[in-house]
């Protein structure tokens, strides 16, 4: 017990003062047993966790101790991959009964879940790795920052792997410099959500049915209210439903907001969003096609104006060229964002294709003057290389996360009430002209036994 106090006290230690390895004097094995960073992966499989474990564990300096997940399938075949690490079906067992035995923690599960065993992370003093979005709920997003607050030793990262793209990097250096003069609007879009395995996208009730033997489903639904199983929910198709999922805008927005909040922090909080759907949200599943506008008040010589809007849409949804400011050859991709400012236009894809654009010519981004060099970067070894001391680019920690998401999950609460612009304070966490708004989509009522635990 003394040895792992001792471990776990160097890695909060290190990770605090930024240092290397080699600068502390700390040769492999000093702390005991394998002397790696030991990670419980919770959420193996699914749509994303069994990257995000093989990434990590492919790290010469970490290794998947512990696995948890409800679907016994999913717990079989990552524990086949590695048969050393201990394995449960209930993450809460997993804090309870082996928390000596990790240092940190990845958290890959359905989007509803996310911040109770996140917090529950922090609450045993644990690193962690978290799948975007960060969380499902508002009033999530305070509970998070404090957190944060509480635990500034901890090193966090949201899966925002394309942040690694050198074109992405670039974008947020090019705004911030501010090489295109000052921002007006930003316009981003998604192609999500689409037919295929990950969205429900006909929105088909299902009648109520029992689970497969293989799923715990009261472990999956976990804070969420008693509910039936259905087809096309669990495992894949979770996103489509209101309860679990973000549907398009959620599941998409750090990875083409993210830039946006990376260029300017002045951009702390919305204060007002409004969302246009052809329907209303209802009780089971998200709507799509959506198109939400998310403003910004700002004072700074930064933006144009004393608001800054990002319209953020869903379904491929884009302005024309000519509103963009760009001719009508210009290439506009699939998942993409678009800051207009005073003197041109940055246009960035997911996978990091960058264009600038002024006057009608492109340059492409990577060719701007004055840009550092953008080394390569492993996006789940950075976040390990960081939980043991050793200070690298990570992109993108808890703090920036909660930006990111905030403005996504607006854009998809707000379909409950579409065309109504809401005025948000997040201080308050209220909709400060629409009492309704406030009591039904800032946040939910946890299920005995599964809320988010306050972090002291």
């Amino acid at each position: 017990m003394k040895t792992q106090h001792t471990r776990r006290d160097f890695l909060h230690t290190s990770a605090a003062a930024g240092l290397g390895l080699a600068t502390m004097g700390c040769a492999a094995g000093t702390w005991g047993g394998s002397g790696k960073l030991r990670v419980l992966s919770i959420g193996v499989i699914g749509t994303i966790g069994g990257t995000d474990r093989k990434q990590i564990h492919t790290h010469p300096d970490a290794e998947v101790v512990g696995l948890c997940d409800v679907d016994s399938n999913q717990l079989k075949k990552a524990a086949e991959q590695i048969p050393t690490a201990f394995t449960c079906r209930d993450y809460r067992e997993a804090f309870a009964s082996h928390a000596d035995d990790f240092d940190a923690v990845i958290v890959s599960t359905p989007d509803h879940s996310h911040a109770p065993i996140m917090l529950t992370a922090f609450q045993h003093d644990k690193h962690v790795y978290g799948q975007k979005p960060l969380v499902h709920q508002l009033e999530e997003l305070v509970m998070m920052e404090k957190a944060i607050a509480t635990k500034p030793h901890l090193v966090t990262q949201l899966g925002n792997q394309r942040m690694v793209k050198p074109g992405r990097r670039a974008a947020v250096e090019i705004l911030r410099q501010g090489q295109l003069g000052k921002a007006i609007e930003a316009h981003c879009w998604t192609s999500s959500p689409n037919k295929g395995r990950y969205f429900n996208f006909e929105r088909q009730l299902h009648e109520p049915s029992q689970a497969p033997k293989h799923l715990d489903w009261n472990l999956w639904l976990g804070p969420c209210a008693e509910a039936p199983f259905r087809k096309d929910l669990a495992p894949i198709k979770w996103r489509s439903w209101w309860e679990y999922g973000t549907n398009g805008l959620g599941d998409w927005g750090c990875h083409i907001l993210d830039v946006v909040l990376f260029a300017y922090d002045d951009l702390a909080s919305p204060v007002a969003v409004q969302t246009q759907c052809a329907e209303s949200a209802g009780d089971h599943f998200h709507v799509h096609p959506c198109r939400s506008k998310i403003t910004y008040a700002v004072d700074s010589n930064k933006f144009a104006k004393e608001s800054f809007v990002i319209h953020y849409s869903d379904s491929r949804q884009h302005p024309s060229r000519s509103v963009l400011g760009l001719p009508d050859d210009a290439w506009l991709g699939s998942n993409s964002t678009v800051v207009v400012c005073e003197g041109g236009t940055l246009v960035l894809e997911a996978s990091g294709r960058l264009e600038i654009w002024r006057d009608g010519k492109m340059t492409q981004g990577l060719k701007m003057p004055n840009l550092p060099a953008f080394p390569k970067l492993n996006h789940w070894h950075a976040w390990v290389d960081n939980c043991l001391g050793k200070k690298t680019e990570l992109r993108t920690p808890f703090k920036d996360a909660v930006r990111i998401t905030e403005p996504a999950l607006l854009a998809v609460k707000a379909t409950r009430f579409p065309g109504v612009e809401l005025h948000w304070d997040k201080s308050k966490l209220a909709f400060t002209n629409h009492d309704e708004a406030t009591k039904t989509i800032v946040k939910r009522a946890y299920r005995g036994g599964f809320a988010p635990p306050a972090v002291a």
